[in-house]
C-alpha cells in the first residue's frame, strides 16, 4: 500500500474511532431512525380515503406519504454531522488531530465517509420501517390495490426510488451539518447555519407573491429541491425533477 493509501486508512480508522465512541452518536443514529418512522406513521394515520369523492380520486401520493417521516429525521443526521467536527473544534482536540494527520482535506475526507456511512445505515432502518409501516396502515384507511394504490414494494420502480433517494437525502444533508461546522469551526453555529439552510426555504416561500420567485427559492433550495426524490405522482409539477 502507498505512502498516501496508509495514511487515508489510518485517517478513516482514528474517525471512525472518534465517532464510534463519541457520546450521544448511537442515539442520535436511533433517534434518526424512529423519528423517520414514527413522524410517517402520524402522518398517515389521519389520512383517510373514505374523505375522498372515491379512493382513486384523492391523488395521494403514497410512497411519499409514508416516507415524509424523512423531515423529522433529517434533524438527527445534522446533528450528527455537526457533532463529528465542531466538537473537536470546541474541545480543541482539533489540534492534536491536524498534527496526526496535517492533511485536513484528508481529515475532512475521512469524517464525511465514516459520517456518511453511519447516517446511511441508520436512515435505510429508519425508511425501511416507514415502508413497512405504510404497507400496515394505508391499506386499512382504503388505499388498497382495488382502489389503485399497490401495497408499498421496493420491487416498485418510483417507490425504490423514494426510498433510496431518501437514504442519500439523509446522508447529504448530515454531510451539510458536517460542512457548516467545518466552515465556521463550532458546534452551535454550524447547526444553527445548517438548520436554518434546511427550514428557511418552507418558511420563506409561502410569504413570497410572485410565483417565479418560489418556483425558483424550491428549485435551488435543499429541502424542497432534495425531497422532490419522494415523489411518484404529478411529476410535472415539481420545482426540480426527481433527481
Amino acid at each position: 500500500m502507498s505512502g498516501r493509501g496508509a495514511a487515508a486508512v489510518r485517517a478513516l480508522h482514528a474517525e471512525w474511532t472518534k465517532l464510534a465512541t463519541l457520546r450521544g452518536t448511537a442515539w442520535l443514529l436511533v433517534a434518526l431512525a424512529a423519528a423517520t418512522v414514527a413522524a410517517g406513521a402520524a402522518a398517515m394515520w389521519p389520512v383517510d380515503a373514505a374523505r375522498c369523492p372515491s379512493p382513486a380520486e384523492c391523488f395521494e401520493d403514497t410512497p411519499k406519504l409514508s416516507l415524509s417521516g424523512v423531515r423529522a429525521g433529517q434533524v438527527a443526521a445534522v446533528v450528527l454531522g455537526v457533532l463529528a467536527i465542531g466538537g473537536e473544534y470546541g474541545t480543541r482536540t482539533i489540534v492534536p488531530t491536524l498534527a496526526a494527520v496535517p492533511r485536513r482535506g484528508l481529515v475532512l475526507a475521512a469524517k464525511a465517509a465514516v459520517v456518511a456511512v453511519l447516517v446511511a445505515a441508520a436512515g435505510a432502518a429508519g425508511v425501511a420501517g416507514s415502508l413497512a409501516a405504510g404497507r400496515f396502515v394505508l391499506p386499512r384507511n382504503g388505499f388498497t390495490a382495488e382502489a389503485g394504490y399497490p401495497p408499498l414494494s421496493l420491487l416498485d420502480g418510483a417507490t425504490a426510488r423514494a426510498a433510496a433517494g431518501s437514504v442519500l437525502y439523509l446522508v447529504l444533508v448530515a454531510l451539510l451539518g458536517l460542512g457548516a461546522a467545518a466552515a465556521v469551526r463550532g458546534t452551535a453555529a454550524g447547526l444553527t447555519g445548517a438548520l436554518g439552510l434546511l427550514w428557511a426555504a418552507p418558511v420563506v416561500v409561502p410569504l413570497l407573491g410572485d410565483e417565479r420567485w418560489r418556483e425558483r427559492v424550491e428549485r435551488f433550495a435543499p429541502m424542497p429541491a432534495g425531497l422532490s426524490v419522494q415523489a411518484t405522482r404529478a411529476l410535472e409539477r415539481l420545482p426540480i425533477g426527481p433527481w
